[in-house]
């Protein structure tokens, strides 16, 4: 049973694959229960897969499978941070590798339309530096990427010329 909060996401009919992914890919992820439908509704039939409990990266989630009435947005997306560049880079890879697509700034869309924003700590440190040229310089470098490159913005925070 989800918990007194658990944000609900609406897939058209893969709510399990989506839930699958997320656990191999994110730690602290797995899937829980799987509700099938007990009569026909408008976009399935008794015996589909209506519901799927989840969590990613610790935050309870339930999938539903309401048809393709309703798409994602970039208005809600997932934010993980990441300790380095090869975490950044395995779960870049992976959501765009699956289907997924990139998109700015640290932010990329999985191959069911949701948005995930793959943030380094590195650049949150970066872009809150107190010394707010440095912030400046790091934010501007940020502004040109797809992937976060954590060594161009540590060099831009720095004042060090690309390249």
């Amino acid at each position: 049973m989800p918990g007194k909060n658990t944000i609900c996401l609406w897939y058209d009919r893969d709510a399990l694959e989506a839930a699958n992914f997320y656990a191999k890919t994110f730690p602290d992820s797995a899937v829980g229960a799987v509700m099938r439908a007990p009569g026909d509704y408008p976009d399935g039939k008794e015996g589909d897969v209506l519901t799927v409990e989840f969590t990613v990266a610790g935050i309870p989630c339930v999938g539903l499978n309401g048809g393709p009435h309703f798409k994602h947005s970039e208005a809600f997306s997932f934010q993980i941070a990441t300790d380095d560049q090869a975490e950044t880079d395995r779960l870049w890879d992976a959501i765009v590798s699956n289907g997924g697509q990139e998109s700015e700034c640290g932010w990329c869309k999985d191959r069911w339309g949701l948005s995930w924003q793959i943030t380094p700590r590195a650049l949150l440190a970066a872009i809150t530096d107190p010394d707010r040229a440095a912030a400046k310089r790091a934010f501007d470098a940020m502004m040109t990427m797809r992937k976060i490159d954590i060594a161009t913005i540590e060099a831009a925070r720095r004042g060090a010329a690309p390249g």
